[in-house]
């Protein structure tokens, strides 16, 4: 059998925790007397915690001392920590389960790819952290997505060459980032802002098993 290296992003791809980033940067940016909505949160997606509290102060046009920002961080993390205390296996998105499983049954390398600094402590609440034989989050690398950097460290640590490696994103920065790595690149959400994918899918429900055994063994 073929041996390809499946990698995950977690925000939007295997949880929806992007709704909790949101309420988190949103308190901060209130307490900014800046206006946040879901649609600038979008601007966000695949982006780390540093530059999206640049992304954040830009459009409030304030200016801030690295002593200020340090402080927000901190602070939005808490509050964000403070949503995944409850979370269970019942955060997953619909689809994924069986795609990870259909994966360990053909026993295809998988990792996590996220920009997430709290990965791990979500997959141990999921319950689902035993299905990833690698881990690469934000305390791992040093370039944000459209860097292909995170994708290419996990494909290493599976051991497979990065044009074996398929990438599930939801976000336009990770899909370009596995293009740009030259990796297969499967977009998760609307075509019309993942239209550089290869593939494109609503969610993992629309994803048959069947799709992923032409992925393995092509």
């Amino acid at each position: 059998m073929n041996k390809k290296a499946f990698i995950f992003d977690l925000d939007g791809v295997i949880v929806d925790t992007a709704k909790y980033h949101y309420l988190a940067w949103k308190k901060i940016a209130q307490e900014l007397n800046i206006d946040f909505t879901l649609e600038h949160n979008e601007l966000l997606k695949g982006v780390s915690r540093v530059r999206s509290l640049d992304i954040i102060l830009e459009l409030g046009k304030i200016e801030a001392s690295q002593e200020d920002k340090n402080k927000w961080l901190v602070q939005k993390n808490d509050e964000y920590l403070s949503y995944l205390v409850d979370m269970d296996q019942s955060e997953i998105l619909p689809g994924v389960m069986p795609v990870l499983q259909f994966l360990k049954e053909k026993n295809q390398p998988i990792a996590l790819g996220s920009a997430s600094k709290n990965a791990r402590p979500i997959l141990e609440k999921t319950g689902i952290i035993h299905y990833f034989d690698a881990i690469v989050d934000g305390n791992d690398v040093t370039n944000a997505k459209p860097d292909p950097e995170v994708f290419l460290i996990a494909a290493k640590l599976l051991g497979v060459n990065p044009e074996d490696a398929i990438v599930f994103e939801d976000s336009v920065a990770g899909v370009q980032a596995a293009n740009i790595g030259k990796m297969t690149s499967i977009g998760i959400g609307e075509e019309k802002t993942l239209h550089e994918a290869k593939y494109i899918f609503d969610d993992f429900t629309h994803i048959e098993l069947s799709f992923i055994e032409k992925l393995i063994n092509k």
